[in-house]
């Protein structure tokens, strides 16, 4: 577990980033930085949609794979990092990168 504590605090200290949430395959949370509803929400809504976009990915071509998901909003950006046991999600403040 060091090693997932040690990439937390590393990701934490990227600017702007506001929370972290690491879930199985499944959706369900396994570690966040996030408030306990928020966690719930983040992890059930984005596994869903990273589902969706694996299965879009697959469905253009059989060969290929989801391998990171950037969402974009007027408030936040999100980013998901698929793999085989685990969803990695990131949230984060776009504005507070510019200028850097």
């Amino acid at each position: 577990m060091s090693e997932v504590e040690e990439t937390i605090n590393r990701i934490k200290t990227h600017k702007g980033v506001s929370g972290i949430v690491i879930m199985n395959s499944e959706g369900v949370p396994i570690r966040s930085t996030l408030e306990s509803n928020l966690t719930l929400k983040y992890s059930g809504e984005i596994s869903q949609l990273a589902a969706k976009a694996r299965s879009v990915v697959r469905e253009l071509d059989s060969q290929n794979d989801l391998t990171f998901l950037r969402i974009r909003s007027k408030k936040d950006e999100i980013m998901v990092a698929p793999d085989r046991g685990y969803i990695l999600i990131v949230i984060q403040n776009p504005d507070c990168d510019q200028g850097s």
